[in-house]
């Protein structure tokens, strides 16, 4: 069985109920993460999951909204552990390895807090009453830059990418498809319609799509480029030939009583398979 957490379904508007992206999968009794935005930690505990049980880390692209969270989590991650845990293994486009170094590096931003919870007598004590040993170790996190293709496979998983239309050049982006012996499920982050996204997404049960707005509306005020609105969306599931489309990053208008029903209604008229309007903390099985 393969399930899917979805801990972020928003935008970088904040609103009450939705806000940035960041999505946990299980399979195979282990755990991804994809993105990692504002409040992923505390939306994956919510989730009942906690932060040493994930063991990988992909990143779609680094603007705030999907990464904010990383030392967050990272920083967690490592004082929960108790050392018997695996390496996190984290993947990304440019930037992650740098971003990764500049976070729990030796002078890196947060190096003042590590450096005291492995030398301080009071933390190395509270680590040992987790069942850690001493001397504690500082952190260690593997982080990779990826582009295209296969990223990573491990037992009977593999995540693939592909390069998704955003905000380049000054933002690398991507796509990731994960399949399982359970079927198959594609995160499009942040993009524009694109033949990459819908080559990969060819077949899968299951896309995970960027869903800003109704689409008159972002065309309307100049912001249909670079990103996916209802109709965008939709043709992409169709064209993909994807059996559920899954709709996540909505934007605050969107996700309002009226253009949400109209919204779904013009998903509908384009994409004839199953759709799922997200919200945070929805479960799902693929």
């Amino acid at each position: 069985m393969v399930k899917l957490h979805v801990l972020g379904a928003g935008t970088p508007t904040p609103t009450p109920t939705r806000f940035g992206s960041a999505y946990a999968v299980e399979v195979g009794g282990q755990y991804l993460m994809f993105d990692c935005g504002p409040a992923a930690t505390h939306k994956l505990v919510q989730a009942g999951l906690f932060p040493t049980m994930v063991d990988y880390l992909f990143f779609t692209h680094h603007h705030f909204d999907h990464d904010v969270d990383y030392p967050c989590f990272l920083l967690c991650r490592w004082d929960q552990s108790v050392g018997k845990e695996e390496e996190l293994q984290v993947f990304g486009p440019t930037l992650t390895e740098r971003i990764t170094e500049g976070i729990l590096g030796e002078d890196g931003v947060f190096a003042h807090d590590w450096k005291a919870r492995v030398n301080h007598p009071l933390s190395q004590r509270i680590h040992v009453n987790r069942g850690g040993s001493l001397p504690r170790k500082p952190p260690s996190v593997k982080a990779t830059d990826v582009g295209p293709g296969l990223v990573h496979s491990a037992g009977d998983w593999q995540v693939t990418a592909a390069p998704a239309e955003h905000v380049q050049p000054w933002l690398d982006s991507l796509a990731y498809r994960l399949d399982t012996p359970d079927g198959s499920m594609v995160i499009t982050g942040d993009t524009q319609p694109c033949r990459s996204v819908v080559e990969l997404a060819r077949g899968a049960d299951m896309m995970l799509c960027m869903c800003w707005d109704n689409q008159e509306v972002m065309i309307a005020d100049g912001e249909s480029s670079g990103q996916c609105g209802t109709v965008g969306a939709a043709e992409m599931a169709r064209d993909a030939g994807v059996k559920r489309l899954v709709l996540v990053h909505i934007g605050p208008h969107l996700s309002s009583p009226g253009p949400m029903e109209k919204g779904i209604g013009d998903v509908r008229a384009v994409f004839d398979g199953e759709i799922i309007f997200a919200r945070e903390l929805m479960p799902l099985e693929l």
